[in-house]
């Protein structure tokens, strides 16, 4: 599977002067399926297309940067690679990490 569509990088790009403001649109969910680790995507830098910045639940949840080329080149446990979640809607970012702090399940 594609992680990157071209519409969601338009939109991950268009953000990436937002930085890590939380009023942006969390634009894609990109998940481990054989594992705890959930990556959601902000904002692309479009001189860099590798570096990705976003909300990343693992062993706490926390944003930064993350690697798109990392996504995609990682195998878990049963050779299986990261996912995209296709039916994840766009939603702002602080009610991402606000519903995730909370225990709840995005």
């Amino acid at each position: 599977m594609k992680l990157i569509t071209k519409a969601i990088e338009k939109k991950a790009q268009k953000q990436y002067p937002m930085g890590s403001d939380m009023n942006q649109m969390v634009v894609a969910k990109f998940f481990d399926p054989c594992g705890g680790w959930t990556w959601y995507l902000m904002n692309q830098d479009p001189n860099d297309t590798n570096y990705l910045w976003g909300i990343v639940k693992g062993i706490y949840i926390e944003m930064g940067s993350f690697s798109l080329n990392e996504l995609q080149a990682y195998r878990g446990r049963l050779g299986i690679g990261i996912e995209r979640d296709k039916f994840f809607k766009p939603m702002k970012a602080k009610d991402v990490y606000n519903a995730l702090m909370e225990g709840e399940h995005i």
